[in-house]
């Protein structure tokens, strides 16, 4: 208990947070007081909500906190892109994805599922073994996630981080929130726990979409390096063959990179 109070006073909400916390505070009480001599308070106020709520809905926002959207200007030079999956571990379409990884001498971080992890654990291991890394992407992937009060949020978010940990015998550190999704919670429960939110700037929605050319055209346009790009190897849709189609773009993807004289690497630790 102690630690957890220790991590919130050490915790400094960004300037937008705190401005509206600051606002919210003592704005309503004067405009139910009917005090404050401005008719536009009641509006200002609910304004705010909104701001607030659409920031939640904007993965790549910092609005709400430290936001880990590209790689760090030393990487980019490196002609590096990090390239991470999401909602794994799948018995079907994860040992596909690391045998390509491993053809094409990539590495890469899998934002795995807790419960998903605890079902396949010598598969979440060999993530690690292959020389990738396992991070955080909650314990369950909630679809009401972000609308979870600050205990419900760290409960998910803590067991998550034990039940990754334990597996792999490595702490994850970055934390990526069920479909970029967040509320103001997150960020000091990231802060106790150590992790840093990350989103991307490249995604191809092959959660959603069943056809490899148009998933590798949202991916391709526009990469270059110190770019986040965002796949998935759970939940995913399959092509006309029956195949996931993260593993008909990969190929693709690596000669895309290629090409550009671009490589793929996982997060790492000092991006933050």
């Amino acid at each position: 208990m102690t630690e957890r109070y220790a991590a919130l006073r050490a915790w400094v909400p960004a300037p937008f947070v705190q401005g509206s916390i600051l606002f919210q505070v003592g704005g309503w009480p004067l405009a139910l007081s009917g005090l404050a001599g401005a008719p536009w308070l009641d509006e200002a106020l609910i304004l705010n909500h909104v701001l607030l709520f659409a920031a939640s809905l904007r993965p790549q926002d910092s609005l709400l906190g430290p936001n880990l959207v590209r790689l760090p200007s030393a990487r980019a030079v490196r002609s590096e892109v990090a390239l991470t999956f999401d909602d794994g571990p799948d018995p079907d379409t994860t040992p596909a994805v690391l045998d390509l990884l491993d053809r094409y001498r990539a590495r890469a971080s899998f934002f795995c599922i807790a419960e998903r992890a605890r079902r396949h654990p010598e598969l979440t291991r060999e993530i690690v073994a292959r020389g990738h890394r396992v991070e955080n992407h909650s314990e369950r992937h909630r679809n009401g996630f972000a609308f979870q009060g600050p205990r419900a949020v760290r409960d998910e978010i803590r067991r998550a981080q034990q039940t990754l940990a334990e597996l792999t015998g490595r702490v994850p550190r970055f934390f990526r929130a069920p479909f970029g999704i967040r509320n103001p919670w997150i960020a000091p429960v990231l802060r106790q726990l150590d992790l840093r939110l990350v989103s991307w700037t490249r995604r191809g929605y092959d959660g959603v979409l069943g056809n490899p050319e148009r998933v590798l055209a949202f991916l391709v346009r526009g990469l270059s390096s110190g770019d986040i790009v965002l796949l998935h190897d759970g939940y995913g849709p399959r092509d006309g063959h029956g195949r996931p189609v993260v593993l008909e773009v990969l190929p693709r993807l690596f000669d895309t990179l290629a090409a550009r004289g671009l490589s793929a690497a996982p997060l790492d630790p000092d991006d933050a």
